[in-house]
């Protein structure tokens, strides 16, 4: 076990910053990378960064992205390195994520490309969909145009150090709706008087449930689920004239996300005008699906092998998404499993640890990746 990086995990695990906050975090990442002189440090934005290491050469541009940001969760373990910062902790795993992209650089120090650059990315805020979006964004990055782009998930429910792939769709898309149903208030008395939005809340819970059992309309699988309700004022002489609702949309493929959109929206617009209502839509945290090239799936699947490692291979997306999917959209990559034990609590559990056991795996994986891609020791 390198104990250096296991170190470097615990104090990440000890100090979580939320999403865009991920100040100290970032710090923390610059000085110890730093030590194994990469050529260039280039920060994005206020707390993205990355990392390069050059060949004298030109050739490929190879990635690798691990994240930076922690969860707004209140850690219920009592792990010696334990979040210190109140009602945050990193209950994903990307501490565990960094610090295996850590130790590639560590790797990497001592085999060095020849031709070609080697990236190191640590992006912010995955956690709320911005951090792709702003890294793809700054004009800092928009010069490199990796040929591929890797990163790794760790995933509980799988056998520690199991790869798990899967080509085409790897990880949902999903979206926030919000829609504001406006009407007008009156006094409870008289609600002839005003234009309430009741009837047409109780019309488009039940739209949307039939639409979400229509498995005609779609290629594969769809969710949506209403989150959160708010209608009028806690008032028992008003009948209320605004409501929001907000409805999370999940998809395993972006062409039936964007279908789905489309049929909430044409219910929702429909039931208004007959209700007398306006409504507004807004979306906030939208995920695309996370699709992975055929190529590079094959790179990992040859990577573990050579390792030894066991290789699952899953039928369906996972249910949850991943801002890697901005990158997907844009360049070939491979997003991957690393399986994190059949008994871990689950991922945003109050007392999820990353085991530091399968932090070695992750490293070997990328660093036989990147040795493939570059060329050496075949």
């Amino acid at each position: 076990m390198n104990e250096k990086i296991i170190d470097l995990r615990r104090e990440l695990h000890k100090y979580p910053e939320i999403s865009n906050k991920e100040f100290k975090t970032t710090e923390r990442i610059i000085r110890f990378i730093n030590e194994f002189n990469p050529d260039e440090t280039i920060r994005l934005g206020d707390t993205g960064v990355l990392f390069v290491f050059k060949g004298k050469e030109k050739g490929k541009t190879v990635l690798f992205r691990a994240e930076l940001d922690a969860l707004p969760i209140k850690e219920t373990s009592e792990i010696e390195h334990k979040s210190v910062n109140e009602n945050i902790s990193h209950v994903c795993g990307h501490d565990g994520h960094m610090a295996i992209l850590a130790g590639l650089a560590q790797k990497i120090s001592n085999n060095r490309p020849t031709k070609g650059r080697v990236i190191l990315l640590f992006q912010p805020a995955e956690e709320v969909e911005q951090g792709a979006r702003d890294v793809l964004e700054n004009p800092k990055f928009k010069n490199i145009h990796p040929d591929c782009i890797f990163a790794l998930h760790n995933v509980p429910g799988f056998e520690k150090h199991n790869i798990i792939l899967k080509k085409g769709s790897f990880a949902s898309a999903s979206k926030g709706m919000t829609v504001k149903l406006i009407g007008k208030s009156s006094h409870a008395a008289e609600p002839e008087n005003g234009i309430s939005p009741t009837g047409a809340i109780s019309q488009i819970i039940n739209k949307l449930h039939d639409l979400r059992e229509d498995k005609t309309l779609f290629t594969d699988f769809i969710l949506l689920t209403i989150i959160h309700i708010q209608l009028g004022e806690i008032s028992f002489g008003t009948s209320p004239g605004y409501a929001e609702m907000r409805i999370t949309l999940r998809a395993f493929e972006n062409e039936d996300m964007n279908l789905l959109t489309s049929y909430c929206e044409k219910i929702i617009q429909e039931i208004s005008r007959s209700e007398n209502l306006k409504c507004v839509f807004s979306y906030s945290e939208v995920f695309p699906a996370t699709v992975n090239s055929d190529r590079c799936v094959d790179m990992v699947e040859e990577s573990a092998k050579q390792l030894g490692l066991e290789i699952e291979f899953v039928k369906t997306p996972f249910k949850w998404s991943e801002d890697f999917g901005y990158y997907t959209e844009k360049f070939e990559a491979c997003y991957f499993g690393l399986g994190s034990g059949i008994h871990q609590p689950q991922l945003h559990n109050p007392d999820f640890d990353f085991p530091d056991n399968i932090i070695e795996t992750g490293i070997n994986t990328f660093f036989t990746i990147y040795k493939k891609i570059f060329n050496y020791g075949l």
